[in-house]
């Protein structure tokens, strides 16, 4: 082997050279590869066996629609599977399953938990299922090893279900506390919108009459109360005008009768008051095209018809009554003429009407400074407005944003309740076991067929180190190269190989010995190798 390494170095790898060494060492090359398959194959059967209990927990998506139930917890499968790992895992869940199947009974591990604790870890398996590296998690694998079946199945179901409950706990958690967060957020913009509204409901309380809302409703009274300033004016005027007329007929003391004119005629004659009759029922005809027939003016209009008309029919009694007592006394009409004045009914009556108009000319100028008034705090309301209005628009304007930010996480809020409903009847995201914890029937440690390989590699390898060592201790000369390279001058002859018959049995006799030890060797290996397949 060191002449094969050293023709190697020099002109490359010599295939007859290395099959000569295998020949003439194939013996010990056999020993060594059956010592050492067998050391290392006899090895796995005194290795403890382990056996590894395995489930597959697929995830499931919710069965809601993401449209119509939008989840309120942390869609990251990966991080939120980490986190469930690592409180499985953690020291007292473990110590609780240690505890409750007597695990790690004996050695140096029962008397330390943390020792057990470790332990378990590595003998815990988790494998994550994807279909391809970019893609999201479908489903998780659970591994737990064991040097008894049943206690690997049990630990495995055992951690299956922690994997499930806390899953559930995890996003109902997770779930119910986004809500009560948004509760408290919601409750916060409540109190916010609630004092907004106080103050908008104080500003409108402090400011009523001024307020945007009522411009509208203020320039419709301010013209109403224009209206009726402009109705008590003519009515102040006409009533005015009536005093006057009254006062030029009190003026007119002689013996005929005054009408509504101020002329004095006859008794018998009703000219002047037929005159005023028509006026009056010509503005009453007037009146009655412009409002209805309870409006005052025309009431206060018919009351003075009806007045006129009363003293038309005085004037003509009292011009037939006069007209008599000419006839009966006539010498003593002069002398009774002043009595006849001051007991004229018609008199009485004409001082009766001035005292009422001098009733109405008052009552008039009262609504007239009532009615200015009036228009005078509304005019004031009108100016008040713009500044009201940016004051209110300054106050909307926190409201409406109060108002918005209510909605938003009422909104929020629903839909997150409407997510926690769905998360307490299981219908979001969770874990399904598809697979149920298996009972192992083969141990899946030692795997004794892969021994098998393993020591059929290490048997070789000690074997070809075995003869690279018999061929550097041999310092015999075998070719014709090793010759030339240890003599300085050329060959003049070559002596033929003597070959006796005492050789040529002793070379059939090992090869016949190495062909029974190749085959014994290759039995050897194959039938073990059948066996730990068999076996495994």
């Amino acid at each position: 082997m060191a002449e094969m390494l050293e023709e190697q170095d020099s002109g490359g790898f010599n295939f007859e050279r290395f099959v000569d060494v295998v020949r003439r060492r194939h013996i010990p090359l056999l020993i060594t590869l059956l010592l050492g398959w067998l050391v290392v194959w006899g090895g796995s059967w005194i290795l403890p066996p382990r056996y590894k209990s395995t489930t597959l927990i697929m995830v499931e998506q919710p069965t809601m629609p993401s449209n119509l139930v939008r989840p309120n917890i942390n869609d990251n499968l990966q991080d939120r599977l980490q986190s469930i790992t690592t409180q499985v895992l953690s020291r007292t869940r473990l110590l609780l399953i240690i505890s409750k199947l007597n695990l790690y009974e004996g050695g140096a591990a029962k008397t330390t938990p943390d020792a057990q604790v470790a332990l378990m870890r590595k003998d815990i398996d988790i494998e994550l299922v994807r279909e391809n590296p970019t893609a999201q998690i479908s489903a998780f694998r659970i591994s737990y090893s064991s040097g008894d079946p049943r206690v690997a199945q049990k630990v495995t179901g055992e951690l299956t279900d922690l994997f499930i409950g806390e899953n559930l706990k995890a996003r109902q958690q997770q779930s119910e506390g986004t809500t009560q967060f948004l509760e408290s957020q919601l409750q916060s913009a409540s109190a916010s919108l609630a004092e907004q509204e106080a103050k908008i409901r104080q500003f409108q309380a402090s400011n009523a009459g001024n307020l945007p809302t009522q411009q509208t409703s203020n320039l419709q009274i301010l013209s109403g109360l224009q209206s009726q300033l402009e109705n008590e004016q003519n009515g102040l005027n006409t009533a005015r005008q009536q005093r006057a007329y009254y006062e030029s007929l009190l003026e007119h003391n002689s013996g005929g009768v005054m009408t509504s004119n101020g002329t004095v005629v006859d008794a018998s004659s009703t000219y002047a008051i037929d005159q005023e009759l028509n006026r009056l029922k010509a503005k009453l005809v007037d009146l009655r095209s412009h409002f209805t027939e309870h409006h005052p003016d025309v009431v206060a209009l018919k009351a003075q018809i009806a007045t006129q008309e009363q003293m038309r029919d005085a004037a003509i009694a009292d011009a037939k009554r006069k007209s008599e007592a000419a006839k009966n006394s006539g010498d003593s009409k002069d002398a009774s003429s002043a009595a006849e004045i001051s007991d004229n009914p018609v008199m009485s009556q004409l001082r009766g009407q001035m005292h009422a108009n001098q009733l109405e000319i008052e009552n008039r100028e009262r609504s007239i400074t009532d009615l200015k008034s009036r228009m005078s705090e509304y005019q004031r309301r009108l100016n008040a407005e713009p500044g009201t209005e940016q004051q209110l628009a300054d106050l909307t304007r926190g409201y409406d944003q109060s108002k918005q930010n209510y909605d938003e996480l009422l909104k929020k809020k629903n839909d997150s309740q409407m997510a926690t409903n769905m998360e307490q009847m299981q219908q979001g995201q969770r874990f399904t076991m598809l697979d149920p914890p298996s009972l192992p029937l083969r141990p899946d440690f030692p795997n004794r067929l892969k021994f098998c390989g393993i020591g059929l590699a290490v048997g070789l390898g000690l074997g070809i180190l075995v003869i690279a060592g018999l061929e550097i201790l041999d310092s015999r000369l075998r070719t014709e190269a090793e010759i030339k390279a240890l003599l300085p001058t050329g060959f003049l002859a070559e002596i033929p190989n003597i070959v006796r018959v005492s050789d040529e049995h002793s070379t059939k006799i090992r090869t016949a010995v190495g062909w029974a030890l190749t085959a014994l060797v290759l039995t050897t290996i194959a039938a073990g190798s059948a066996f730990s397949y068999l076996r495994n």
